[in-house]
């Protein structure tokens, strides 16, 4: 819920209080469970966004996990393909550390740092084999 709310703030700069509020309804609803009777609490559900200090601290933090899950995929598609060369490739983003960007450490590890339809579906596809190996 909350990637989708930054998301949404983010698409809509010039948005105005009241229609925050009701985009951060409409997105809780959409991921809302039925196990669960809120109608009592409408009012703080509409403002509980904001117990999210990562929206205020660190926007798109919630997003480098993403990012990671991609490279960790990628990673996972070249160690099936060649096991030493991935791990090389992998030994060599760890002994950048933090000294280069995250592109670079893509770049070391023999990954694109690419978030095209066209990469994201390369890297689906493969999860899918490999589960529909399992």
């Amino acid at each position: 819920t909350i990637d989708a709310f930054q998301h949404w703030v983010y698409e809509h700069p010039n948005h105005t209080e009241e229609e925050r509020a009701a985009a951060w309804t409409n997105i809780l609803a959409t991921f809302k469970i039925d196990a669960i009777d809120t109608s009592d609490v409408a009012t703080y559900r509409q403002y509980s966004w904001q117990r999210q200090l990562h929206l205020f601290e660190v926007p798109f933090y919630y997003i480098e996990y993403g990012i990671a899950q991609l490279g960790a995929i990628g990673l996972w598609m070249q160690y099936k393909q060649n096991p030493q060369q991935a791990l090389q490739n992998y030994i060599n983003a760890l002994q950048l550390g933090g000294t280069k960007t995250l592109p670079a450490l893509y770049e070391a590890a023999g990954l694109k740092f690419d978030f095209s339809p066209e990469h994201i579906k390369t890297l689906m596809q493969f999860v899918k084999a490999e589960m529909d190996a399992l």
